[in-house]
């Protein structure tokens, strides 16, 4: 019985110890995986360095744009170009009118559908 209660005494100090364990674990888990907190600390230790690297990278994106690709164009006409020109000429037009007539139709659609029925001061 002595040697029952030493080995339940040893499981239970054993269990403990392998909470506090894993509590430390976790808890350095945590900190490892607290990025934003790195981040500022980082950014406090070294930031001449974080704001020179965001330079950096801000000229990259300002002057990526500036190499020009070439392309190359045929020369020669096919019959499909034409087709095509007549239409996005078409589409523009169509563009341009609706464009144009958009009040008109915006008041016309208020008059017609959203008329409450009493008569406006400005109508005689």
């Amino acid at each position: 019985m002595a040697q029952n209660s030493e080995s339940i005494n040893e499981l239970k100090s054993e269990i403990a110890g392998s909470r506090e364990r894993l509590a430390r674990e976790l808890q350095g888990l945590r900190y490892e995986l607290d990025f934003p907190a790195k981040f500022r600390r980082s950014f406090r230790k070294q930031t001449v360095s974080w704001i020179s690297a965001a330079a950096a990278v801000g000229a990259l994106i300002a002057l990526a744009p500036m190499r020009k690709k070439k392309v190359y164009i045929n020369a020669r006409r096919r019959k499909g170009d034409k087709k095509l020109m007549e239409t996005g000429l078409a589409l523009a037009a169509i563009k341009l009118v609706g464009n144009l007539a958009r009040p008109v139709i915006m008041e016309f659609v208020k008059n017609r559908f959203f008329y409450s029925g009493e008569p406006s001061r400005d109508r005689k």
